[in-house]
């Protein structure tokens, strides 16, 4: 019986032990995740202004009559047939995340596997160690890495990775770039987000809505919008790349500060009906040893 009690006093011990460092990476998730967030909201502001910064100058481009050209990274070839994809996909350097990673793992092959069944090939690009070890783990082939980014989003270091599928797209290599992340909606839900960021897609309908507005932005000289556009292409697909970092980051640690705060009370479940378990245990002791002093009294009389 002191071999049982010994052993769930070692039990409880030790789930108290797990759930301090739950506590505490729940209290640093949370911290970080502010921060993240706040980052993630100023991206989007970004992204709203620069929409319209750059529709408003397709507009001007297209009323002057100007035209991209085959090797121009706004060129859109609707001949073009899609036989090669770059996939870039983002996912944590750490675990302990809950679904966080798996969720954005069973993206990427949902895709890659639609992709193969329509004979296109893939070339996957991978961000986040955890990813990255999947995929090496099932021997799936990996084009492109990176180790760090996940964990350390920078503006340079996005426009690098995500400049070299640029670079292949408009050299004719492959003929498709997507961006696949897990995104930050609350603090306790994320979503799956794919962005088809080449071919650049314009939607000529709106604007079109918007042609004879003279719109905010002055340009001089009057037929220098190919190449303000094209640098502004640039920027949104940098942007793109940067933002699914951060957002990804915010939806990573909104998913741990869930799962360690899950963890935490499942702790404290399993801490009291080891205690309750404790108790019964000690108190049968006690009862053993009352009916052994007991007979000991009745068998000396």
């Amino acid at each position: 019986m002191s071999n049982s009690l010994k052993d769930i006093r070692k039990k409880i011990s030790g789930i108290k032990n797990v759930q301090k460092t739950t506590r505490a990476m729940k209290l640093v998730a949370n911290s970080k995740l502010k921060k993240a967030v706040e980052a993630a909201k100023r991206s989007e502001m970004y992204s709203k202004k620069l929409n319209e910064v750059f529709n408003e100058i397709i507009n001007k481009a297209l009323s002057n009559g100007n035209m991209f050209e085959k090797n121009d990274i706004l060129f859109v070839d609707k001949e073009r047939q899609v036989r090669m994809v770059d996939i870039i996909f983002v996912t944590s350097d750490k675990g302990l995340c809950g679904g966080f990673n798996s969720n954005t793992i069973k993206a990427v092959m949902k895709l890659v596997n639609q992709y193969k069944s329509e004979d296109i090939k893939i070339r996957l690009r991978g961000i986040g160690k955890t990813g990255i070890r999947y995929f090496k783990f099932n021997e799936i082939e990996l084009y492109d890495q990176s180790l760090t980014l996940s964990s350390n989003p920078t503006d340079e270091g996005a426009s690098e990775f995500v400049m070299k599928a640029v670079e292949d797209y408009v050299n004719g290599i492959t003929d498709k770039v997507i961006i696949i992340h897990n995104g930050f909606k609350n603090m306790l839900t994320q979503e799956i987000r794919v962005s088809e960021i080449l071919p650049f897609c314009i939607d000529l309908n709106e604007i079109s809505k918007e042609k004879g507005n003279n719109g905010e932005v002055l340009i001089e000289p009057s037929d220098s919008e190919k190449s303000i556009l094209e640098e502004l292409a640039k920027q949104y697909i940098n942007y793109n790349m940067f933002y699914a970092l951060i957002d990804s980051l915010a939806a990573e640690l909104g998913s741990r500060m869930q799962a360690m705060d899950t963890a935490t009370k499942n702790a404290s479940e399993l801490v009291k009906e080891l205690t309750v378990k404790l108790n019964k245990a000690r108190q049968a002791a006690i009862t053993t040893e009352l009916v052994e002093i007991n007979a000991g009294v009745e068998a000396m009389k």
